[in-house]
């Protein structure tokens, strides 16, 4: 089947050029460093970046690869098992609840080639080792590129209960939609998100009822605008927040800080002589965003961000990291490998830990 223009085009703007040639060998395993200093763990080679973390306490954590492997560390990343694999899966994401149970999100058909697989989500209760496809019924989604789990509580019966929110949502190039559960993954519904957005990139939900995308208006990123929607009726309606108002962009990431009112959001340019990189950020849980200038650097493209706090984070890029330390009123180049896709701050006894991961899986750690 031919792939359609539109989605072509995507294949091609969107295709990492390190997938193209072997990734650099892993570095060794670095001794524990000083505070404040990023290292790099050794891991599996794989040619392009890897696009997905997720830890559930300081040693316990899994990350997946376009080849349909699943790896697992239990020693806060110093080494890590591959304990699944799935020929004609992309992982595109990952979340994971607890030590046990978990989410795998694949991006689906008809965009990456050698991706044969249909089932854009899974679960496993074993810690990834084995992989069942989420029942949505007859309705579905294509892919999945962002998995966001909320951990709250209701009221029942006058007692507050645990009660897990979780939303998988997709994908680049669309078509969009969302899976939704509020029941820790039992149950689904799915969200048809094709009035309001092209493409969805990431997802976060403060609560069971609000949330927000963070989308591109077009599948095709030619005619693509940077887009943010939000929801205050857990995803019946949308509001429009942001739109950046220039072609050939999508915003990527979002990074809200654990209890925080204020997150940051990555703007991503295929404009080849655009030289200026922006980040948005919000201070009101996303009702109203600011454009804020990263630096210019026509190579910088941009992927991931992570903050710990509304003033410390960080941006991957395709020509490295960058941070800041004043709200992103100010920015240096930081030893983040290219294309760091997704990052996670982990609270540890004494000090919270930063994953980054891209070409290369990294973490750094940081006082509290």
């Amino acid at each position: 089947m031919k792939m359609p223009a539109a989605a072509a085009l995507a294949a091609l703007v969107f295709a990492l050029p390190l997938a193209a040639e072997e990734a650099p060998a892993p570095a060794p395993a670095a001794a524990p460093a000083a505070s404040g200093e990023w290292r790099t763990f050794t891991t599996e080679a794989f040619r392009g970046k890897r696009d997905s973390v997720s830890f559930v306490d300081a040693t316990h954590g899994w990350y997946g690869t376009g080849a349909g492997d699943l790896f697992a560390t239990k020693d806060a990343g110093a080494t890590w098992e591959k304990v699944a694999s799935r020929a004609g899966t992309f992982v595109r994401a990952v979340g994971f609840m607890d030590r046990r149970n978990g989410f795998i999100g694949n991006i689906g058909t008809d965009y990456y080639p050698g991706v044969t697989d249909t089932t854009p989500l899974y679960r496993t209760r074993d810690g990834g080792v084995t992989w069942e496809a989420v029942d949505t019924g007859a309705a579905t989604i294509k892919g999945v590129c962002a998995i966001d789990i909320l951990k709250t509580q209701r009221i029942y019966q006058g007692t507050l209960v645990p009660r897990t929110v979780i939303h998988a949502a997709g994908r680049v190039g669309g078509p969009t939609g969302m899976l939704r559960s509020v029941d820790g993954g039992e149950t689904w519904s799915v969200i048809d998100m094709a009035p309001h957005a092209g493409m969805i990139l990431d997802v976060k939900f403060f609560d069971e009822m609000t949330g927000l995308v963070f989308a591109a208006t077009h599948p095709d990123p030619a005619q693509a605008e940077g887009l943010v929607l939000r929801t205050e009726d857990g995803g019946k309606t949308w509001k429009e927040v942001y739109r950046s108002g220039r072609t050939l962009e999508l915003i990527w990431k979002a990074s809200f800080p654990e209890g925080s009112d204020t997150g940051f959001a990555t703007v991503q340019s295929y404009d080849p002589e655009r030289a200026t990189q922006l980040v948005i950020r919000s201070d009101d849980k996303g009702k109203t965003w600011r454009e804020i200038v990263m630096g210019e650097d026509k190579t910088a493209r941009q992927f991931g961000i992570g903050f710990v706090s509304k003033d410390v984070g960080f941006v991957g890029t395709m020509a490295g990291g960058f941070a800041t330390k004043d709200g992103g009123a100010t920015w240096e180049r930081a030893p983040i490998a290219r294309a760091a896709n997704k990052f996670q701050a982990v609270p540890t006894e004494t000090r919270v830990r930063v994953y980054a991961i891209g070409t290369e899986v990294q973490a750094i750690d940081l006082p509290r």
